[in-house]
Parts: C-alpha cells; structure tokens; sequence
C-alpha cells in the first residue's frame, strides 16, 4: 500500500513544473488547449497544490505555546493572526493564496477552451469539475481573506477577487468583489456544475468526483443556512453509515504510526472522498512548531472528560520533543528530488480536503437546525459510538438532557448570524467539538471559530494573553503583501 501511494503521489507530481510555466508564459506564447485529453490534464492542476492546514490549524483554539525554546516564524505569525512577510516560503499565507488563484486559472483555462470548442456535451464531466474546482478555491480564498458571511452585510463587506477568464495580459488589475458577490458567484458556479460532474476517473479521489463535489456543496449551504440544501445533498449517507464509509479509528491500533500516516489520507479509505498533494511541511509541524497541540493541554480536547460517554476516544496520539507536543498521525511526507546528488528536492504529503466524516457531520447540524433533534441525536449518537473506546449501545445513550448538561449555554458564546434555541445551541456546540476532535491538525476548527465568531484567547509564556475577540479584524487575514502591491486593497487592521 505505501508503495502504491508514493507511485500515485510522484504521478501526479509529475508536470507541475511545466503548468506552472504554462501559466506563467506570456498568453500569446501557450500551447493551444484543443483537445478532451488536453483539457482533462489541466484540470488535474485546477486544485490548490499547497497546504492551508497548518495556517488555520494555528489560528484556532486548537494549539498552545507548549514552551519549546524555538520556532518557526510562520508558527509565531499564525499564532498572533499576523500577516506573514514571506512571499514564497512553504506553508506561508502567501503561498496558499497563490496556489488557489493558480488552480482558478487551470480551471478557467479549461473551461475557456471548452467553450471554444463549442460546449459539447461529451465535455460536461470536464466542465463540471472545472466549475467546482474554481468554485472551492474561491470558497477557500473568501473563508480566509475576508470576514465571515452575514446576509445582513455581505453586500457591503470586501471579499477577494472572484476570477472567471484566464488572464490575458502579462500583468492584471483585479477588484475585489463584496462577500455577496463571492458567495453568488461560487453557489452559480456549484448549481451548474454538480450535474456534470462524474465519477469516471482513473483516480476518482484526486478530482470533483460526485461524493466530494455534494460534500463540498454542503459546506457551503451550512455556511449560508440552507438546513434543507444539506439534508438533501446528504441523503445517500443515511443516519449511519457503514463504519469504513466513515472513518474507522479503530483499524489503526493494529498499525505503526508511519501506516497509519499513509493510511490516512489514502485513496483506498471510503471516507476520503477528495485528496491533494500538497507541497508541505506539515508532516514536520509537531516538531518545529511551539504554538502546537500542547503534550501539557491536549487533553482539555480529546480527554475521556470530553466525552459525552465519560470513555476514552480511539484517536491514536503520539509524543513529539519528549511529550512537549503530541500529534495524531495524519501525514506521511514524501519528498521528490530534484537533484539526488546535492540532496536537494521538494516535500510533498497528501491531505484530505473533503471527507464523509465531515458530511455526514454537516447533515446532523442541518438536522439539528431544521429542529429535527431527535432524529439529529439519534445519529450524533452513532457518530459518537465509531469513535469510542468500548461503546456499548445498551448503555452509552445520548439523551437530550445529556447534551444540554453537558454543554450549556453561555451568553455571547456562539453568536452566528442566525438564532439558534439554547437547545440547538447545545447541540450545535457538541458537534462543533466532534468537529474540532475528529479534524485535529486539519484546519477545521478555524472555520467554526470564525462562523460562529468563538473568541480565541492565546497564551504566550511570560507574555499577555492575545485574545481574538468576536468580529475582531484580524478574522481576516490580510491580503498578502505581493498582491497588494499589485493593488489590490488590503484589509483594514
């Protein structure tokens, strides 16, 4: 299985090079894209090819200052939601905002070149995954870059540029469009390219295949409220899908920590329904970064305490620095070189971007905010019981009551831009934490932080405490420092 994946990674790695100077030659100067075959392979790069994990990962209220003497300086930054002054280091801000427009460019090439070819139906598979790909790294952009959508505001609130035509001059002026206009362009471009899309691919995994581009689409409708959107999109995953088509924790005890690295985000796994190869460093993280999943304070996350059946979870962890950070593994680094003799190369980890652990968990929100509780409780309950040590159905019962105990509300708490009842709000906040448990270094937790506008208060040794308040301007990051100099217009801070 190792050896399969590598062989898959360095395959699909191959080329990156060479659409990147596609991109990067002057329009005039490119290689005609003409063909079905053509357009299938600049689709392959219409997905960001770098990491946004570890950036929205330490942003959240997922890390601590473990007390490591050192660090790196995009660990630090992240940690104090600063912008970074890096333009073209690994895992920076910078970095992810480039390989987003970059991917939109790869899908509006394809998409360009179908319309040239007269919109032939026998290209709609090409043309919905080139829609829901520009679709999803606009989606990413707006989620970082610009503050959390509010119906109320979103007419009025900057948003990132929404492009939708491949460049046509070496160097383009772009607007940024308001939140609403991001939001309206990426739900048109979702509407129109879910009937398309497909699952006929050698490597289905690695493309908008049908279950990724519907688990997508739910992301999106939970962002904006569409409870019923979600329920629909969700339906073929049921109330309890099949252990393996949701992630089965409990097939890694018998593995070493490398296989289930591997493992993870394999393509074989059922509930890994979108996978990228992402030029990162992620796999080094727990080792050089101070502001990490602390060995002192993980368990305030992922402790037996946190469960709602007082038992152990079966997320398998590991010391790093002996026990100053701890890491679940998720990230198997492999490294292409460019020159063997001087050693030289790139890391590469393959990372899941859309999983049914995440769907089915944005259907039992839906259900819980539609006021379907009971039948919400019912599958939290079966969610819960695939994650727990020793769950015995007789006995390990979520009841209602159970929830509201165990997370209560409290005033000003979660505040998004829609009313929830202080039982959907406990609810809300039970699944909001097995989100942030199951999705452990993965980046999630940030996009509940800042849609439920969660304060987050970072502590830093012998330092005041850093507190991201509600609605707070650095929510936001700040548009990178290449971009604005470019001219276009930053953030206010």
């Amino acid at each position: 299985m190792k050896n399969l994946k590598i062989t898959l990674l360095l395959l699909m790695l191959a080329g990156f090079s060479s659409c990147d100077d596609f991109l990067s030659e002057k329009p005039d100067n490119r290689t005609e894209i003409n063909t079905p075959d053509k357009i299938s392979e600049i689709l392959v790069y219409a997905y960001p090819q770098m990491s946004y994990f570890d950036i929205a990962e330490t942003m959240s209220d997922n890390v601590f200052d473990s007390g490591l003497p050192e660090t790196l300086p995009k660990n630090e930054q992240n940690y104090n939601w600063e912008i970074q002054t890096e333009t073209n280091n690994i895992d920076t801000q910078a970095y992810y905002w480039d390989a987003c427009y970059r991917a939109i460019a790869h899908a509006n090439k394809a998409l360009q070149a179908i319309d040239e070819l007269g919109n032939p139906s026998s290209l709609n598979p090409q043309k919905g995954e080139a829609l829901l790909a520009r679709a999803y790294s606009h989606f990413m952009l707006v989620s970082f870059w610009a503050k959390r959508y509010n119906p109320a505001n979103a007419a009025t609130t900057i948003g990132i540029p929404y492009v939708t035509k491949p460049e046509t001059e070496l160097i383009t002026q772009y607007k940024r469009n308001t939140v609403q206009e991001v939001f309206d362009f990426i739900q048109k471009d979702i509407e129109e390219g879910l009937p398309y899309v497909t699952n006929e691919y050698k490597e289905p995994k690695f493309h908008f295949n049908k279950e990724a581009a519907k688990a997508f689409a739910s992301r999106f409708y939970l962002i904006k409220g569409d409870w019923n959107k979600v329920i629909e999109l969700s339906k073929d995953l049921g109330s309890k899908p099949a252990v393996g088509k949701i992630r089965d924790f409990a097939s890694y005890d018998l593995m070493s920590v490398d296989e289930q690295r591997v493992s993870y985000a394999s393509s074989a796994a059922q509930t890994n329904l979108l996978i990228v190869s992402a030029n990162s460093i992620i796999r080094r993280s727990s080792y050089q970064s101070r502001f990490h999943l602390s060995g002192a304070r993980y368990q305030e996350i992922l402790g037996s305490s946190t469960s709602l059946f007082g038992k152990s979870w079966l997320f398998n962890f590991y010391s790093s620095n002996s026990s100053i950070t701890v890491f679940l593994p998720k990230f198997y680094e492999y490294f292409k070189y460019t020159n063997v003799t001087a050693g030289i190369g790139e890391p590469y980890a393959a990372e899941v971007l859309l999983s049914n652990d995440e769907f089915f968990l944005n259907r039992i929100e839906a259900h819980v905010m539609a006021g379907q509780i009971s039948l919400a409780n019912d599958e939290l309950e079966y969610f819960l019981s695939t994650r727990t040590v020793g769950y015995n159905a007789a006995t390990d019962k979520l009841t209602e009551a159970k929830v509201v105990a165990k997370y209560p509300v409290i005033a000003d708490e979660y505040t998004p831009f829609y009313t929830m009842t202080p039982v959907q709000t406990s609810y809300i906040k039970a699944i909001a934490e097995a989100r942030r448990r199951d999705f452990i270094h993965e980046g999630m937790r940030w996009f509940d932080v800042k849609r439920f506008n969660i304060v987050v208060n970072h502590e830093i040794n012998n330092k005041p405490t850093n507190i991201l308040v509600k609605d707070d301007n650095r929510r936001a990051l700040q548009i990178p420092l290449h971009a604005s100099n470019s001219g276009i217009e930053l953030n206010p801070r």
